[in-house]
């Protein structure tokens, strides 16, 4: 049973539209709940993914839509911030 939970788990970071759409980085490109609306945008048979949302959608995006939705809604504080452009200056290491 772990093994099944941790091959579907596998399979949904995979194909994840929020880790797409973070890593796209595309100027213009939604950030709130940016893995939620293109989920939506592609099951409501959006034509331009790529153009929109820098980002391919996900082959199963009905399948991706809650993992989206939750990773979104934790990431909420930080894409809010974002677009009110706070930036973090970040750095690790010694």
């Amino acid at each position: 049973m772990n093994r099944l939970l941790m091959i579907i788990l596998a399979l949904q970071l995979a194909g994840c539209a929020t880790a797409r759409t973070l890593d796209a980085a595309k100027p213009g490109a939604p950030v709130v709940y940016s893995g939620t609306r293109l989920d939506l945008y592609a099951m409501n048979g959006g034509c331009c993914a790529m153009d929109r949302f820098g980002a391919e959608a996900p082959s199963y995006p009905g399948i991706d839509l809650p993992a989206s939705a939750l990773l979104d809604t934790l990431l909420l504080p930080l894409s809010v911030l974002t677009v009110l452009g706070v930036g973090f200056q970040a750095t690790g290491g010694l």
